[in-house]
């Protein structure tokens, strides 16, 4: 079953997403990045470029030729990469069609009220299915 994380008092959700690429990209895992808004999904693959004051996130958008080598991709439609992910993070407002194929699913909820009841409607979706979720507060980072 996926184990879902929600991440909320997110004051900067996209640089939140970034971080969070990042370090699953440390652990070696790969990451599918939905933000089916193409405005969203542009300021997120703009973001990986200069996320990390070193280096840069690798990435592409899923259905690039370079897809099945790269480990972050950013997908804005509901038609699944070839390559599998083990993490999907999900920058819409609401649940991914395709989320329990992922071993992790990570939903970033930010401050202002519209998402923050967005992000209370996908959470109880998911617990009234079964879904164990942990929740982190990152008002205090």
């Amino acid at each position: 079953m996926t184990s879902i994380d929600f991440y909320f008092n997110a004051g900067d959700r996209l640089g939140v997403a970034c971080r969070l690429a990042g370090k699953a990209l440390q652990q070696k895992k790969r990451v599918l990045i939905y933000a089916p808004q193409p405005d969203v999904a542009q300021k997120v693959d703009r973001l990986l470029w200069t996320a990390q004051a070193a280096s840069f996130i690798p990435h592409c958008h899923a259905h690039d030729p370079l897809a099945a080598v790269t480990p972050v991709l950013i997908a804005s439609d509901d038609a699944l990469p070839a390559a599998a992910c083990e993490v999907l993070l999900n920058l819409s407002s609401e649940c991914p069609p395709f989320f329990e194929r992922h071993e992790r699913l990570l939903e970033i909820v930010p401050q202002d009220e519209e998402q923050v009841l967005a992000g209370r409607t996908r959470f109880k979706f998911y617990r009234d299915r079964g879904y164990a979720i942990r929740n982190h507060d990152l008002a205090g980072k």
